[in-house]
């Protein structure tokens, strides 16, 4: 008896115009095998006439990843174990395929699995190993987009005809470039950086491409910025639309825009910012009333000047925030806005939107109104000025500011209670300083220190924080559509590592299962000032997850706020513009100007710029710290031990603010074993200890602005007293019977160091 054949599904009667790539996908998951164009043109019920549409559409599947090339047929990626998504490079050299299908975790590529791939690549990646708990492994299997086209590169030789050999500035990129000369392009000279455009594959490794732009020589702190700026595709000019549209405004606010505001021109307000700060977009005031105090935090009225889908706001979304640099800012908007017209300039009108909130004398909110207005800044003030006033009670500074002193030590009492209440709530704050990079005459980085940070700098945080909660609260008891600042809760493996880590160091970390902020704000209170502090504060802000923007109110853990958004920087912060326009669509009765879905694609996008910021901020801090280092290689420093891998450990110098790495390669005395339980190493042979918080003394070994490697030797650990011990001599464990035992229930990740000959080994366990 034959048996009868399988039908496949026929999705008959397709018309043309319900023809998309939902229903082609639908054949694909119905037929649960792979198929040619031509078959899916009979399943669909087409004409052959319609081969060019369904292989348009075909097409756009593959560029989307969610069917790929196979020999005469397309196969569906999630049926054939592979997953589509952009490659991440680490500096380390390892990869990360991000799934498109954000459902999916990371999947780990290993540097010999990356096939033609680059870093930043839309690629396919086939799982190679399924892990619990962990990224599952995979390899490249197809680069279905470039990532860029165009790369800042640094020319290492250039030969007759105009031919230079180029190689990218980013250490993630291990390819070359043979390039030759654009139109109107002079020769470059080794050294310098240029911008090249990628052509074709000339061999492995090696692709032709153009030079577009020069930029110049590689130890200049601008050349420096503006190929970070090109690396990360940061905005560094204005459509000609939108520098149209910032001239057609005002230089100052049009009378008839005061109908209908609030007129607070009278109330002294002030704006206190760095005394560098160009752009003022919050003011603030404080009166002590009976019953306690009230604040008034008037911001800048960006919305009022920009409309949505106008040049300056396509502009603005595409940017998504400021971007700031040593040297240099690119502006969310041009100067004649950022800097003019909606700048809390002093001594000038100016439209805003203001929170007025009323708060007892123990810093707990009791009202809030929120209203347009028309105000004028009454003075100027810097961080430093306030703190010599009002912190530091310098006779002199408290005469130059007498006609704002009144203000500003009321300002501190209600800053401090909001703090208390903050911290009384499980607010996390770690103190961990800012980079500063000082500059000479001639433009080139003298020092890099920790940033000047007081109280003065804590009453606008205070001020500004609650102003964001009071506005989220205002528009969320209204159901309005908003974008929150949401910061989720911390990876619970993480946190359970954290746990068995402090514990395995002293530390009591009383309660351990779904520990809130204000656990955690415990634990750091415990270790305050102690030795311990650095090593838990580090930890700590390891397990913090990424803050970003999105329509749900998921709270925000790391200030144990239930409801918080962004209001208080629209000139430099998106963000902040929509949920300015939320606020004065609710506040006039009118339509919210933005559904759910919106909100959800605007939060993804600005999150996703807002983390480009950072990365650009990180890599130029980085290159200018290493220039810096150039001229001091043999030089010996102190510093911290702040993070260890299996191949080495960064140390924090306390003489300038820099991280380096010791290599395990570089220690001769013992093979050293990885135990990243307890984020320590130990020697096989002496049983010399290194752990993170560790005091050592490190000479600079050598630095490299091409893989933007800062490398250290180790001299010594520094004893309490600061004296440093003798050459690689560290805390030693006692060797005896019980204390060999206990180690050996946690087995170290891996084993590295030098053998005899030199070679550097590595063995598994």
């Amino acid at each position: 008896m034959s048996r009868k054949k399988k039908q496949r599904p026929r999705h008959k009667d397709v018309s043309l115009g319900k023809l998309n790539a939902q229903t082609v996908l639908r054949v694909f998951k119905d037929a649960q095998k792979p198929l040619s164009t031509k078959e899916v043109i009979g399943l669909l019920g087409l004409k052959n006439e319609q081969r060019d549409l369904v292989h348009h559409i075909l097409e756009n599947l593959v560029d989307a990843g969610k069917i790929m090339h196979l020999r005469g047929a397309y196969g569906l990626l999630e049926s054939m174990r592979l997953v589509s998504g952009k490659l991440e490079v680490q500096r380390s050299g390892v990869g990360f395929v991000i799934p498109d299908d954000k459902r999916r975790k990371d999947i780990f590529i290993n540097p010999r699995d990356f096939d033609e791939a680059w870093h930043g690549d839309h690629v396919v990646a086939a799982i190679t190993r399924q892990r619990k708990n962990k990224s599952h492994e995979g390899r490249i299997v197809r680069v279905l987009e470039r990532g860029e086209t165009t790369y800042t590169c640094r020319v290492m030789k250039t030969f007759s005809h105009g031919f230079s050999l180029c190689r990218p500035t980013d250490p993630r990129l291990q390819i070359n470039f043979m390039a030759d000369l654009g139109d109107d392009i002079a020769m470059p000279d080794p050294g310098e950086i240029v911008v090249v455009e990628v052509g074709e594959q000339l061999e492995y490794q090696l692709f032709s491409s153009t030079i577009i732009e020069v930029i110049g020589r590689e130890d200049d702190v601008e050349v420096q910025e503006k190929l970070v700026k090109v690396g990360h595709k940061i905005p560094t000019r204005f459509p000609e639309a939108a520098l149209a549209q910032a001239a057609s405004l005002p230089e100052v606010p049009d009378e008839g825009d005061f109908h209908g505001r609030t007129d607070l021109r009278d109330l002294p307000l002030v704006t206190i910012d760095g005394a560098k700060a160009r752009d003022f977009d919050d003011a603030v005031y404080v009166k002590k009333t009976p019953h306690g105090y009230t604040l008034w935090v008037a911001i800048a009225d960006v919305a009022h000047y920009v409309e949505q889908q106008s040049p300056l706001d396509r502009e603005a979304y595409a940017r998504g925030n400021s971007y700031y640099f040593p040297k240099s800012v690119e502006p969310m908007f041009p100067e004649r806005l950022s800097n003019g017209l909606c700048s809390l300039n002093p001594d000038v009108p100016r439209l805003s939107m203001v929170a007025e909130m009323d708060f007892d004398d123990t810093g707990t909110i009791k009202g809030k109104r929120l209203y347009n207005a028309v105000i004028k800044s009454h003075a100027r003030l810097t961080y430093a000025q306030v703190n010599r006033a009002v912190i530091l009670k310098e006779e002199e500074e408290r005469a130059n500011l007498s006609h704002v002193l009144h203000l500003l030590e009321t300002a501190e009492a209600l800053a401090r209670q909001l703090n208390a209440r903050r911290i009384e709530r499980g607010s996390l704050d770690f103190d961990l300083p800012e980079p500063e990079v000082l500059f000479g005459f001639y433009g080139e980085t003298v020092d890099i220190r920790p940033r000047a940070r007081t109280f003065a700098h804590q009453i606008i945080e205070e001020f500004m924080v609650a102003a964001n909660e009071a506005v989220a609260e205002y528009l969320t008891e209204r159901a309005a559509p908003i974008l929150y600042r949401v910061h989720p809760n911390p990876d619970p493996l993480k946190l359970e590592n954290l746990f068995q880590i402090l514990t395995q160091s002293g530390i009591d970390v009383g309660k351990t299962t779904s520990p809130t902020a204000k656990d955690l704000q415990d634990i750091l209170a415990k270790v305050d000032g102690t030795d311990k502090e650095f090593v838990v504060n580090r930890l700590t802000l390891r397990t913090m997850m990424q803050a970003r923007y999105a329509p749900s109110n998921e709270g925000h853990y790391g200030l144990a706020s239930k409801c918080y958004s962004h209001f208080t920087s629209p000139i430099r912060r998106y963000a902040d513009l929509v949920l300015h326009r939320v606020l004065k669509a609710v506040l006039a009765g009118e339509h919210v100007p933005y559904t759910f879905n919106q909100l959800t694609q605007i939060g993804d996008h600005i999150s996703k710029r807002e983390r480009i910021a950072m990365d650009a901020e990180r890599e130029i801090l980085k290159r200018l710290t290493i220039l810096f280092l150039q001229d001091k290689i043999g030089q010996t420093f102190t510093g911290v031990i702040n993070s260890l891998a299996d191949f080495g450990f960064w140390v924090e110098l306390n003489e300038v603010m820099a991280e380096g790495m010791v290599r395990l390669s570089s220690l001769t005395d013992d093979y050293y074993a990885f135990f990243p339980e307890r984020q320590e190493m130990l020697g096989e042979r002496t049983g010399k200890r290194l752990h993170l918080g560790q005091s050592v003394r490190v000479m600079l070994e050598d630095v490299q602005i091409g893989r933007l490697e800062i490398n250290l030797k180790l001299l010594g650990s520094l004893r309490s007293d600061g004296d440093t011990t003798e050459e690689t001599s560290f805390e030693v464990l006692p060797r005896s019977k019980k204390k060999s035992k206990s180690r050996s229930k946690s087995k170290p990740s891996s084993y590295t160091g030098r053998s005899r000959s030199g070679r550097q080994t590595r063995h598994k366990r």
